[in-house]
């Protein structure tokens, strides 16, 4: 199930990748509410396969690394979302 966005929807639409595909978000948003916006998990488990949807939502954790293009491996949930920026999920 995606996130369902509530509250903020005036905010500007930045458009990204998102392993190969087109997808949007919105300026201000992270890489976590982006990639749940359009997606049902952020990663799968390295141990049993299984989605993942990010645990703490705070970067105390090591549950939503996700890798950008150009910049490596990033916690989903601190980075933020830039125009054209290319994401791949674990």
């Amino acid at each position: 199930m995606k996130l369902k966005r509530l509250a903020e929807t005036a905010r500007p639409v930045i458009a990204f990748v998102l392993d190969g595909q087109p997808a949007s978000a919105l300026a201000g948003d992270t890489l976590l509410t982006a990639i749940l916006a359009n997606s049902d998990h952020v990663r799968r488990s390295e141990f049993d396969g299984g989605n993942r949807a990010g645990f703490c939502w705070m970067g105390a954790c090591q549950d939503c690394w996700v890798t950008v293009e150009g910049a490596g491996r990033q916690r989903a949930c601190t980075t933020y979302i830039a125009a054209d920026m290319r994401i791949v999920r674990s």
